[in-house]
């Protein structure tokens, strides 16, 4: 590639993701100003009590879920923290993630947290690497299942179409085979990237990963579909459920506000009302999101109240001077 093309390669990976969440943010708005938000709060009104605690208590074992993929990383790096408390700062981690985005919650207060706890940053940034592989890792395989296998129904004007989704997503199914296959027959142990590198599980652990990290979707996705009710079916909820995330870290808007919404109802609202989809997505951000969070914030609070002392006591004294 010449200089001129890197320097036009360089500007468009800066610039592409602006323009695409300018637009997804600009339809979100549009779509927004149609809805009948009256009509959205009486269908909320209508989820019955034992879907909401259905729902917060799924998205609680979600998080226990999602948390141990940080175990993989302890195992694999060896370090010594304990494993309630490798658990605390991952579930922590991710209310915050998912709420303010990832570079306050993902990297920057694990970083803290873990670093609080004695953990080197490179040591940090490998279970980080790992509960990233095992996250998607967990997406590539359920997601390619469902677009091979049961694609979601997407507006005619949207691309790729069924045959393209279903390419997709035998691609997908293709990556996270080729991930285990990598982790089982490969003689080199460990993955480099631009200087970084990272160690390769051996079969047991990386089928284990894609154990948890796909059982995480699945969980998440059970969420959403026990606040509907059984009136859309499983694999529909689900498929909706995975475009939206990548939607929403290709778009970079934090806690992916308005984008999981606008989503759900393109994809779903030819099998009910747009305002009941809406409602549902709202009650789900809300078991999702919102209840995780409420509990995170008390608990980061308290690490930090138990931190002052301990960072007092290792402050020298002040010396007088003679």
């Amino acid at each position: 590639m010449n200089p001129a093309a890197q320097r036009a390669w360089r500007w468009f990976k800066r610039i592409a993701p602006w323009a695409l969440a300018a637009l997804v943010l600009a339809l979100v708005v549009r779509q927004a100003r149609t809805v009948e938000w009256p009509e959205v709060w009486r269908a909320l009104q209508g989820l019955t009590l034992a879907q909401g605690f259905t729902a917060a208590g799924l998205a609680l074992l979600s998080y226990g879920l999602y948390a141990s993929f940080d175990l993989i990383g302890r195992r694999l790096t060896g370090h010594t923290l304990s494993i309630p408390r490798t658990l605390a700062t991952a579930a922590i981690s991710y209310a915050f993630n998912l709420n303010f985005g990832a570079l306050v919650g993902g990297f920057g207060l694990r970083l803290r947290l873990y670093m609080r706890g004695g953990l080197s940053a490179p040591t940090v940034a490998k279970v980080i690497a790992h509960s990233m592989v095992t996250n998607w890792l967990g997406y590539l395989w359920v997601g390619g299942a469902v677009l091979l296998f049961a694609p979601p129904r997407l507006p005619e004007s949207w691309v790729p179409g069924d045959l393209g989704l279903r390419a997709m997503g035998a691609a997908m199914l293709a990556l996270a085979l080729g991930y285990l296959a990598l982790s089982t027959w490969s003689r080199q142990r460990e993955l480099s990237w631009r200087g970084h590198t990272l160690a390769l599980p051996g079969a047991r652990l990386a089928a284990l990963q894609a154990l948890l990290g796909g059982a995480s979707w699945l969980l998440i996705g059970a969420i959403v579909w026990s606040l509907f009710g059984g009136r859309i079916d499983y694999p529909a909820v689900l498929g909706a459920l995975l475009l939206a995330a990548v939607a929403g870290v290709l778009t970079h808007v934090p806690a992916g506000l308005g984008v999981l919404e606008a989503v759900f109802v393109a994809t779903l609202g030819g099998r009910l009302p747009a305002t009941e989809v809406l409602a549902t997505v709202l009650a789900y951000r809300a078991a999702y999101y919102l209840l995780p969070l409420v509990l995170a914030l008390p608990a980061y609070a308290w690490s930090e109240a138990a931190a002052r002392p301990r960072t007092a006591a290792a402050q020298p004294l002040p010396t007088k001077g003679i």
